[in-house]
């Protein structure tokens, strides 16, 4: 990637690489796990409100994250250009308005730059960035080619990214490591069901799907059995997450064709933040909720402009 000869046109096509919609849901995970790792409620009993030195640590993992899953989602098109060349053409590589190299360029400084921020923290949290790394890398090479370690390994990395802000209080991610089997569970799901976004599935898939979805409503439920865990303002997210991601998924299993198929796996994707939003009230209370929440608007709005699959 020749910065000198980067063209506005080139440019944007570099920046769909990166699926800057997406990008937004990885935000919302750190700011779950921030939330859960009670900095949150810390700060505000300690300091009575947030000042900017307190924000300094949170700034450097939404940096990392932005950094890896960047990173981790241009490499994906990087590892699939022969395949994008016949069945989506029209992507930056295979349409020629990026190249392989460029591309290869731009996730190598995308992941050095989030396992870089996330040694501003603490070496437990350089230590999980390098993880989430290594797993992006390890699903767009090999991964995602396996029916069933490919879900797993996907789903690691966005647990691994939770737990990445937790990381905020080292200690925390010992004693809440359980927390990365929600998104992991949740991306599994997605990911089962996206194998058939080109050409179309099968209902059984979907229906495996269906069912990991609502393991994660569960467990989302069961974390009410913690003491610090807030099962009344998570109610309304519950309903909210239900709401978005179950619809789609029917219609995915009743008709599983290609389109059905992309509208679910979409919409199962923007909705992490509705996940990411209901543990974080969980954990620090409603307005912090809502607060993550509001990235979804923006999250969808990058998404009538960005590809997110």
């Amino acid at each position: 990637m020749n910065t000198t000869t980067l063209s506005p046109y080139r440019f944007w096509a570099y920046l769909q690489l990166m699926r800057p919609a997406n990008i937004v849901t990885a935000w919302a995970d750190v700011l779950a796990g921030f939330a859960a790792s009670g900095w949150v409620v810390f700060i505000n009993e300690t300091n009575g409100g947030t000042t900017l030195f307190h924000l300094i640590p949170l700034a450097w993992l939404l940096l990392a994250t932005t950094g890896l899953y960047g990173g981790g989602i241009v490499f994906n098109d990087v590892f699939d250009a022969e395949i994008d060349a016949k069945e989506r053409p029209e992507r930056p590589i295979p349409s020629g308005r990026a190249s392989r190299w460029g591309a290869t360029i731009l996730g190598s400084i995308l992941l050095s730059t989030g396992i870089l921020a996330s040694a501003q923290v603490s070496w437990p949290s350089a230590t999980i960035a390098c993880s989430i790394a290594a797993s992006a890398l390890l699903y767009d090479a090999y991964g995602k080619h396996h029916p069933v370690f490919g879900p797993l390994n996907m789903g690691i990395c966005r647990g691994g990214n939770l737990l990445l802000g937790v990381s905020v209080v080292s200690p925390m991610v010992a004693e809440y490591w359980f927390l990365a089997l929600i998104p992991i569970v949740y991306i599994a799901a997605i990911t089962t069901l996206s194998r058939g976004e080109v050409h179309g599935g099968e209902g059984s898939t979907a229906v495996i799907a269906l069912l990991l979805i609502g393991t994660v409503i569960a467990g989302l439920l069961g974390l009410g059995l913690l003491n610090n865990y807030d099962l009344q303002a998570v109610l309304p997210f519950v309903v909210l997450l239900a709401m978005r991601v179950l619809r789609p998924f029917i219609r995915a299993m009743r008709q599983p064709t290609a389109e059905n198929i992309r509208t679910a796996v979409r919409s199962g994707v923007l909705s992490l933040i509705v996940l990411d939003a209901t543990v974080a009230a969980g954990f620090a209370g409603l307005p912090y909720g809502l607060l993550v929440l509001s990235l979804l608007p923006i999250s969808m709005a990058l998404s009538q402009i960005f590809n997110v699959t």
